[in-house]
């Protein structure tokens, strides 16, 4: 059943390649749709990073750019994962998914309906089932984390970042003015405290603790005061860099939920 059900995804960051993953793994043609300029913080294991680098593995998934519909198609056949710069979503005229997932965690609707697809899923916050999809995934850590609201939506945006090893707010690195980003230290790099990762338009960017870069903007990105462009893990695991975390193995699981209750629903 699973290899005939083409799902399409769009945003492929750290928690729309946690669904992705999973979906690819139980044998779904996934395809992936992104930005011209992605800004993923968690690029190693983002399948977005394929729009950069050409190509990029994640647990032993491989997703690579795909410059045409007929190439995405080409893959799916050989079991990679196509990226295709496609902002609007016209991959979804083209390949008519069983089901469309929302995965640009934009924390609002920036487009999708609940017509885009048989079965529409949506991440976070921002949507509401029975209008503009058919399910929501709660995206907040805690006790909700992963699960499927099929009458409700997913819980408000604190605006706070979930606590990792006992850090917050103060894990996340942002940009402290316009400019271009110029990486300083790569990701998986143990930092201490007060290390320049990175500059914007000459103004430095420090680590605010001890631990490792755990994510980090593509460097010669333009990025916006304010903007979230990299993340310091307090708990200094140089390993948890390179997998795929919890929180977005817990959502793709259940987004795998959602779409197998919804396909065995269809077939009985």
């Amino acid at each position: 059943m699973n290899r005939l059900t083409t799902v399409l995804v769009k945003g492929a960051g750290d928690l729309g390649t946690g669904v992705a993953w999973r979906l690819h793994r139980t044998g779904f043609r996934v395809i992936v749709t992104e930005l011209a300029q992605p800004l993923v913080v968690r690029r190693t294991v983002a399948f977005a990073s394929a729009v950069y680098d050409g190509e990029i593995t994640v647990e032993g998934a491989t997703a690579r750019r795909a410059e045409s519909f007929d190439a995405a198609r080409d893959l799916t056949d050989v079991g990679i994962i196509p990226v295709l710069v496609d902002p609007e979503t016209r991959a979804r005229e083209f390949f008519a998914p069983r089901a469309l997932i929302d995965a640009v965690m934009a924390k609002r609707n920036t487009g999708t309906r609940i017509t885009d697809a048989p079965l529409v899923i949506a991440l976070g916050p921002g949507f509401m089932p029975g209008v503009d999809c058919h399910a929501a995934i709660e995206t907040q850590r805690g006790h909700n984390l992963g699960r499927v609201l099929w009458d409700c939506a997913a819980a408000t945006n604190t605006g706070v970042p979930g606590e990792i090893g006992g850090k917050d707010t103060e894990r996340v690195l942002r940009a402290p003015r316009d400019g271009t980003l110029e990486a300083i230290r790569q990701i998986g790099d143990r930092v201490i405290r007060d290390d320049v990762i990175a500059r914007v338009a000459d103004a430095d960017v420090r680590a605010p603790f001890d631990g490792v870069l755990r994510g980090l903007v593509h460097a010669g990105l333009a990025v916006q005061a304010g903007a979230k462009i990299g993340d310091v893990d307090p708990r200094a695991d140089r390993d948890m860099c390179f997998t795929i975390s919890d929180k977005a193995l817990a959502v793709g699981g259940g987004v795998l939920e959602a779409v197998l209750s919804w396909l065995a629903a269809q077939e009985s």
